[in-house]
């Protein structure tokens, strides 16, 4: 029972400042369209980048599980050698 008490205080004092900063108006979004030419460029994002770094980061992690799979196969490949040798 005294733990359930510590973990309400404990909520308690975390949920505190989440309801503090609900309180705090956000600003409104506009009431119109705003077209995509209108949006400051800091506020932009080069996709280019973003896309060609997913795709980069991908195949480098597939490489290296092709990699990584080939390496093990090799492996069993010569243990099992080595085993067929012994048996005979």
């Amino acid at each position: 029972m005294r733990l359930l008490r510590v973990w309400a205080v404990l909520i308690a004092l975390l949920a505190m400042p989440a309801m503090a900063l609900a309180k705090v108006e956000q600003p409104q979004p506009p009431k119109e369209f705003v077209p995509v030419d209108e949006v400051p460029p800091g506020e932009q994002i080069p996709a280019i980048n973003l896309v060609a770094a997913a795709y980069g980061f991908v195949w480098v992690v597939m490489l290296g599980y092709v990699w990584s799979i080939a390496r093990r196969l090799h492996t069993v490949e010569a243990e099992l050698t080595n085993l067929e040798s012994k048996q005979r």
